[in-house]
């Protein structure tokens, strides 16, 4: 554990991915208010996923794990958007 590197972010890329967060949230929340029919689900999930790249990649620090964890979380990602496209197609076609 004593070989492990220490990374320090500065505090302004914090506030910069706080607004981006802010900036997002109140998006997403005004993306209900256009009638998009049934993108707006769609639009708001986009929304979703960008927000919670943002979160894991700075908060969580993802941006400084090792590769092999990237690809674990890449495919768990992959994993979830099948899952959201079968849920997507099953309602089109109902």
């Amino acid at each position: 554990m004593s070989n492990e590197k220490h990374h320090i972010v500065p505090f302004r890329i914090y506030v910069w991915v706080l607004l981006a967060l802010l900036l997002l949230t109140s998006s997403s929340i005004a993306i209900t208010h256009i009638e998009l029919r049934e993108y707006t689900v769609a639009g708001a999930l986009l929304f979703a996923v960008i927000k919670t790249f943002l979160v894991m990649y700075y908060f969580m620090h993802l941006k400084f794990d090792k590769p092999y964890i990237r690809l674990m979380v890449g495919a768990v990602f992959a994993l979830f958007l099948i899952v959201i496209i079968i849920t997507f197609l099953d309602y089109l076609y109902r």
